[in-house]
């Protein structure tokens, strides 16, 4: 559902993303991981169609990214790290607005807003302004909105940052559950979440993939567990980012 073939880009005369390439299948959930800087996010504003490539070729549900963009957004569901939420609208209102937006015919509005919101837990805050509701809630909304339409690939940036455990715990579940139905992407520095949510990971680091595999075939490298017996996801992510380590080639 995602290929990126030699994709890179460059932010004048510095390359965020160097020459990747990577797949992603239906029905995978798979972590984009890495430190600060890795090309994490710009990788997923050009996969969602907000920039093109510098370099390379990248097909979503099928379309490329720079020939098809409107197909692409068709198929696809996003929520950035910034969660962008009118706080002013109500719950409903701001989900009626995205169905609206996303070509949903008329008559099938209301169904649409009623499952996502059945789906996504929101039920009981339908109607109440979204300043009013909590961080935890507040994503709900988000990824309601992102998958109203019922597109193939959800593709989601650090959809936990700033919750708290039982906030995370909530969206976790709600990313499995939707999970069993689509492709999806999700970005975190919450490592643990990985080993909770993921098929499998994509490690980033200074633009480019340093691993890319299930995370029980990552955490056998004789290398890792040669430097670290026991290994963990915390462990995995040290021995590829860290400086001064020693990588598997």
């Amino acid at each position: 559902m995602i290929e990126v073939e030699h994709f890179s880009y460059c932010y004048g005369n510095h390359t965020a993303v160097d020459d990747i390439s990577f797949n992603i299948h239906d029905g995978e959930i798979v972590a984009l991981i890495g430190p600060n800087g890795a090309g994490k996010s710009t990788t997923m504003k050009v996969l969602t169609t907000l920039m093109q490539p510098s370099a390379g070729k990248i097909k979503v549900a099928g379309y490329d990214i720079v020939d098809d963009p409107i197909k692409v957004r068709q198929n696809l569901g996003y929520l950035p790290e910034n969660n962008p939420l009118y706080p002013d609208m109500l719950v409903y209102d701001a989900l009626m607005s995205v169905a609206q937006q996303r070509n949903i015919l008329k008559k099938h509005r209301n169904d649409a807003v009623k499952n996502v919101a059945s789906q996504c837990g929101l039920n009981e805050v339908m109607h109440r302004p979204i300043e009013t509701l909590s961080k935890g809630y507040k994503q709900r909304v988000g990824i309601a909105q992102a998958i109203i339409h019922k597109p193939p690939v959800l593709i989601l940036d650090e959809a936990t940052t700033g919750l708290d455990p039982n906030q995370i715990r909530e969206i976790r579940d709600l990313i499995l559950k939707i999970g069993q139905h689509k492709t999806v992407l999700i970005s975190t520095h919450i490592l643990q979440e990985v080993t909770a949510i993921a098929n499998r990971v994509i490690i980033m680091n200074h633009g480019k993939i340093v691993c890319n595999d299930t995370i029980t075939t990552l955490l056998n490298n004789p290398q890792l567990i040669q430097k670290y017996p026991n290994p963990g996801i915390e462990e995995l992510f040290a021995f590829h980012t860290l400086p001064n380590i020693e990588q598997q080639k």
